[in-house]
């Protein structure tokens, strides 16, 4: 995220492609809550790091300045001589300030992994740098002999890459894609990376992401249709042209345009077969207008360009999913043809999908598979609550109202997500080998706790009883402020191979930003981290407690910067403070690091020195702050002495 003294720094410790809804294979007492009850969310979010609505021309055009100076770009972020740098997507604050998100290539080839967000003011300054790989890329070769034939067995196009998202060091690799069907008849995109040299797999992930009308699940609403006189199209005109189409049982293509003599659309029933599509269309719309006006993004791109939607796919199919390669989703209609799975939560979810694939990109496979999958079910429930339609209330449940276990239960819960008999309410060791429909547990689980907090309570007359990992209370934020935090990190801060600890990072920057360092609602953030099982508690009594920053921050050649950690504690730092540095430097004898306290006090702990040739720093140093209040901002100051060598700092932690 980009710098910012005031507020900002953490606590704690190009790869998607499609999703299905389905994967195949403490309080007590009584409260009635709403999202945005009696908690902690009196505090409004800074207006100047909200979003701002940018039109279609307006984003192209600030894709088009980052295009124009990307050489300049690479160049002052130390890449390499054959790295450039594509921008992607863009995001601008109403302060001014621009996020814009870039892919790597190197030598001409894509680097898998190489992601970055480049954080700029209002007037152009790089302020901050989140990525995933440090540093320049390098690989001894790009040439490669031809695929191997187990490799072009799996695809007839190989893809030359470059796979930098594991983590040993990049290396030149094919990433293949495998067509046909899964089991249970969802199209497959199985991109699989191999290793160019060696033919050893090194990776793999699913493409395909599983999930006034008279609608089944929502009552008589309000469709964007096109037409007039005795011809009306499902074609919605002021969303970015959204058509919704007919499969008719098929399962590829289009399908046929739903069209109607008298615009007025299905009688609520699924032998009728316009029902599905009104569903689809109003859930499409409400997703819309949820993004564009909550979160400033016009479309699922931004560009201002709607999806499509496809309803009654195959026969009997108990799923639903999005694909990136045709900008749609699709909808099957449950088992005995008679529960689409077309509500406003799927519907919601399966937009998401096509939302994160067209900003972090998180890999839908291991712990970012478990984040993309419970990005969905997130906005799946914002969005429900958004639409406060009577006839489908919004409930922190995932498909509640299409049956799919035949007994009236939903899909997920995100209160206590293990109640589904396979979802993970905390984090462990390990969770990354898990279906990515279950790891999503814990995204799930924390994100109720940040809205509503733990223990029993009633929400629209839903019961909800959440418990936490070390059996502490958690007080939530409200949903208004939950939902901003998580977009502004989804947006400005999560990477394609963002983990659950990398998420809190996240999070806890976005709530930074939006609230302060010493909010209520950054702290609720920690809270609801530890509460499953990812990080710690923040606060007095908490042993080992960890506050990092992992912002980049140049240093001048010659010159000081100053990177800033604040930290909410009570008492005195120990006599045993680390200090953890990660500096990235040509020449680490040039560098004199200082480790200042809130107070202004330096305490030395690197001198520089002539004799000292070696490259970086990377060490833990202990000083005694007894003395000091933990409480405030320390800084680590780093000043590079002499001329010609130049680095940054990477990342540092204080642990106290």
């Amino acid at each position: 995220m980009r710098s910012n003294p005031r507020r900002r720094a953490t606590v704690g410790g190009a790869l998607v492609a499609v999703a299905a809804l389905v994967g195949v294979g403490m309080q007590s007492g009584t409260a009635n809550a709403s999202p945005d009850n009696a908690q902690p969310d009196a505090a409004k979010p800074d207006s100047g790091e909200l979003p701002v609505k940018l039109s279609p021309t307006q984003r192209a055009d600030l894709l088009q300045d980052a295009a124009t100076t990307r050489a300049a770009t690479a160049k002052s972020l130390d890449l390499g001589s054959k790295e450039q740098l594509k921008p992607r997507d863009v995001v601008k604050n109403a302060d001014g300030s621009v996020h814009t998100r870039y892919e790597r290539t190197y030598d001409g080839l894509p680097i898998l992994g190489g992601d970055l967000i480049v954080h700029e003011t209002k007037g152009g300054k790089i302020e901050g740098v989140d990525r995933g790989i440090k540093g320049a890329i390098e690989v001894a070769t790009t040439k490669a002999a031809k695929a191997a034939p187990t490799v072009k067995k799996a695809a007839k196009d190989a893809r030359k890459v470059i796979w930098a998202a594991g983590k040993s060091a990049p290396v030149l690799a094919w990433e293949t894609v495998a067509g046909g069907k899964q089991k249970d008849g969802t199209p497959n995109e199985l991109h699989t990376i191999t290793d160019a040299k060696t033919g050893k797999k090194l990776f793999s992930y699913q493409g395909v992401h599983n999930g006034t009308g008279n609608s089944q699940y929502s009552g008589k609403v309000n469709l964007g249709t096109t037409g007039s006189g005795s011809q009306y199209s499902l074609t919605d005109g002021t969303r970015g042209n959204h058509k919704t189409y007919n499969l008719n049982r098929g399962t590829s293509g289009t399908g046929t345009l739903f069209t109607d003599a008298d615009d007025t659309w299905g009688d609520g029933t699924p032998s009728n077969a316009q029902t599905a599509g009104v569903d689809a269309h109003y859930g499409a719309a409400l997703t819309w207008d949820y993004y564009k006006n909550v979160h400033g993004r016009s479309g699922i791109r931004g560009d201002g360009v709607g999806a499509y939607s496809r309803v009654h796919y195959g026969n009997n199919y108990v799923n639903a999913f999005w694909q990136d390669s045709c900008f749609c989703m699709t909808y099957g209609d449950g088992t005995g043809n008679s529960k689409p799975l077309t509500s406003i939560d799927v519907a919601a979810h399966e937009m998401t999908h096509g939302v994160t694939s067209n900003t972090a990109k998180l890999v839908y496979s291991g712990e970012s598979g478990g984040l993309n999958e419970g990005t969905s079910d997130i906005f799946a429930a914002a969005v429900e609550f958004n639409a406060n339609n009577s006839s489908d209330v919004g409930d922190y449940m995932v498909g509640e109202k299409i049956d799919i276990n035949g007994d009236g239960t939903p899909l997920r819960y995100m209160d206590k997500p293990s109640k589904d008999g396979a979802s993970k309410d905390n984090w462990y060791a390990g969770i990354g080998n898990v279906d990515v429909h279950y790891s999503s547990g814990v995204a799930n689980h924390f994100f109720y706790l940040l809205s509503e907090g733990s223990g029993a309570k009633v929400i629209n007359g839903v019961q909800y009883d959440s418990p936490t990992y070390d059996n502490k209370p958690v007080t939530g934020i409200g949903l208004k402020n939950a939902e901003k935090i998580w977009f502004k990190a989804l947006a400005e801060k999560m990477r394609s191979n963002t983990d659950y600890a990398d998420a809190r990072r996240a999070t806890l920057e976005a709530a930074a930003d939006l609230f302060g360092q010493t909010s209520a609602q950054y702290e609720a953030v920690a809270h609801a981290w530890a509460a499953v099982n990812v990080g710690s508690r923040p606060g007095p009594g908490e042993p080992g407690g960890e506050n990092e920053n992992t912002d980049d921050y140049q240093i001048p050649d010659p010159g000081t910067v100053e990177s800033p950690i604040a930290v909410t504690r009570d008492g005195n730092a120990p006599s045993t403070l680390k200090a953890t540095v990660d500096i990235v430097h040509t020449y680490r004898g040039d560098l004199r690091i200082d480790l200042v306290a809130p107070d202004g006090t330096a305490y030395r702990v690197k001198n520089s020195s002539a004799y000292d040739s070696a490259d970086n720093v990377k060490a833990t140093y202990t000083v005694n702050a007894s003395s000091e209040k933990a409480a405030g901002t320390w800084k680590l100051r780093v000043t590079d002495v002499y001329s010609s060598d130049k680095g940054y700092i990477n990342s540092w932690k204080l642990t106290f």
